[in-house]
């Protein structure tokens, strides 16, 4: 095989660069799915004391830097995509093997959440049917489906994302009546939802902003098409900011919308499923059936491809030998699937599902999520200007901006959520420190997949 810079002629097939920026941008979209600060809207509305707007925004600008940072990392390992592989490899093996680890309760978690949160909603439909029955039903449904290796095309995936727009709209109609009838719409009303002096509290906000950023989880997902797009190294990172900038105004408006219709004095009927009755309020009960029931449809597609996400992650790190390679590096023959992964997601999410709550659940995800975060910044501040030969402000600003405000977000996460994901890097620290003897032999041994 050559080793010369310029590559051989292909011996087989080889992916297409197919792929415009916007084909990207409408991807990263679909992936977070334009619902997604509406099934946080409850939790975030009594943490943040009804600022659900501005802990959006605070998170908007903390994963714009991000999003930045992992554009860049993206050119320089386009066929990984992974913050474990990007810390692993720019600044220590040991540091990317903890970035893994705390991935793995992040995407462990993601599966958990949207089974807690399927099984509240499917309750909203069929009160009559116990949240344990639910909850074995979607646990069960997510493993199923990934065992088959069933997987949304792209088309269908357009095709939910347009059904939800529609729904989006259909809600910010019946918004726009309802608000209009108020008997008070001064500019006081309208601005409440930014800035309330009777509850704002900036540790609040922070506490909020900590759980709210899960409206943008799945962006990085865009760096995994950097070998089918035109132009990667300028389309991955514009591609990567730009779904972050639509997900935060288009986020910020749909939250902005149910500010107005709940105020946070009012007390939800259900945390969890908190905008299903701002839709209620809004538009009655046939808009509550809707949006409650497009919310179901959203989340279990979030699930299902949560379930594979997470199980691919725990393969990729079997691969790699940060985990016992004969179970998680297993892929099963016929299908062509990580079947040990799927099938321990799945009882992890059923035993999530039946432990913890929506928030509880959501708070460990970010816990994990930010750790890889700030380990992507880290990446690529060492990466573009530590190791630079000329070192710009371009390449110093935003992955330190991007780092200090995920760390601070982070360090807002609530108690219970930091003594749980302590102890999880904790465990993996012990394992780490159990597998290498002491850490005297190599932690991680890094494998690209094969092409």
């Amino acid at each position: 095989m050559s080793s010369q810079p310029v590559p051989p002629a292909p011996a087989g097939p080889r992916l297409r660069r197919a792929l415009s920026l916007w084909d990207l941008v409408i991807y990263g979209i679909v992936l977070i799915q334009p619902t997604a600060p509406m099934p946080l809207f409850g939790v975030v509305s009594q943490e943040a004391r009804g600022h659900v707007v501005t802990t959006l925004l605070i998170a908007m600008v903390a994963m714009l830097f991000t999003a930045i940072s992992y554009g860049r990392m993206a050119r320089a390992y386009p066929s990984a995509g992974s913050a474990f592989t990007y810390v692993g490899r720019e600044i220590h093996p040991a540091l990317g093997y903890v970035t893994g680890w705390s991935m793995a309760m992040d995407y462990v978690l993601n599966p958990v959440i949207c089974t807690i949160w399927c099984s509240k909603a499917a309750g909203n439909i069929l009160p009559e049917v116990p949240y344990a029955v639910w909850a074995v039903f979607f646990a069960c449904l997510f493993t199923a489906l990934n065992l088959r290796g069933i997987r949304a095309s792209a088309r269908t995936n357009e095709i939910l994302a347009a059904g939800m727009s529609v729904v989006i709209v259909i809600f910010s109609v019946a918004a726009i009546r309802y608000v209009l009838g108020l008997p008070q719409r001064g500019s006081a009303l309208f601005l409440t939802p930014f800035y309330n002096p009777e509850t704002f509290s900036l540790p609040a906000v922070f506490t909020g902003t900590s759980i709210a950023v899960l409206t943008y989880i799945g962006f990085d997902g865009i760096s995994t098409l950097s070998e089918e797009v035109h132009n990667p190294r300028k389309n991955i990172l514009l591609a990567t900011v730009l779904v972050c900038l639509v997900t935060g105004v288009l986020g910020s408006l749909e939250v902005y919308a149910a500010q107005l219709i709940w105020p946070q004095s009012i007390p939800f009927p259900d945390v969890d499923t908190a905008y299903s009755f701002v839709a209620g309020r809004a538009g009655g009960a046939w808009l509550f059936q809707l949006v409650n029931f497009t919310l179901l449809v959203a989340t279990v597609g979030s699930g299902t491809g949560s379930h594979l996400a997470a199980a691919r992650l725990l393969y990729g790190m079997g691969r790699d030998n940060a985990l016992p390679k004969s179970f998680f590096g297993a892929i099963d023959p016929k299908r062509g699937i990580p079947r040990n992964n799927v099938l321990l997601i799945g009882v992890l999410a059923l035993i999530g599902a039946f432990t913890l709550t929506y928030q509880l659940g959501a708070e460990l995800l970010n816990f994990g999520a930010f750790i890889a975060f700030m380990g992507v910044n880290a990446a690529a501040f060492t990466r573009y200007y530590l190791r630079a030969e000329k070192k710009t402000l371009l390449n110093f600003f935003p992955p330190l901006l991007g780092f200090l405000i995920c760390c601070g977000i982070w360090l807002n996460l609530r108690w219970p959520a930091k003594i749980a994901g302590t102890a999880w890097v904790l465990v993996g620290i012990l394992y780490g420190a159990y597998k290498t003897r002491g850490f005297r032999a190599d932690l991680v041994r890094f494998e690209l997949p094969p092409e």
